[in-house]
């Protein structure tokens, strides 16, 4: 019996019916999605640093009053719109949704692959899985 890979094709590199892509193209494919959902993000955060301490970066730190978090980066709406007017912390938050939707996006893609193959069962558990993210993403019951 032929051993499955990843993407549930019965021999490594095989063709799907009716396509041209196969198993090896869509995990260089899946990999490229990840690096660059990193590199990216990693651009945006640090822009948003360099924007950051360039108008708090002479501001002396006040420990003894803890803000956790500010009314204006409580959604993304708000965030985006003070992302646009180019504030630092938003950017930054921005940067890190962009991480958190790095994997989202892996497996959204995966879930595509899946139904290409015409493979229900593996596009029901990355599904299974994607809901899963979504809900923890969200925070859970809202």
């Amino acid at each position: 019996m032929a051993q499955s890979n990843r993407l549930g094709s019965k021999r490594p590199g095989s063709k799907w019916p009716g396509s041209k892509w196969d198993d090896q193209r869509v995990e260089r494919m899946l990999g490229t999605l990840l690096q660059s959902g990193v590199i990216i993000s990693a651009i945006v955060v640090f822009v948003g640093g360099v924007l950051y301490l360039i108008r708090y970066g002479k501001v002396p730190a006040h420990y003894e009053t803890f803000d956790p978090q500010r009314g204006s980066l409580r959604t993304v709406l708000s965030t985006g719109k003070d992302a646009l007017h180019g504030d630092g912390r938003a950017i930054i938050e921005w940067g890190l949704l962009l991480l958190i939707a790095t994997p989202m996006a892996r497996v959204l893609f995966s879930m595509i692959a899946f139904a290409l193959e015409k493979d229900r069962l593996y596009v029901v558990l990355t599904l299974i899985v994607f809901v899963i993210l979504l809900y923890s993403l969200l925070g859970g019951v809202a």
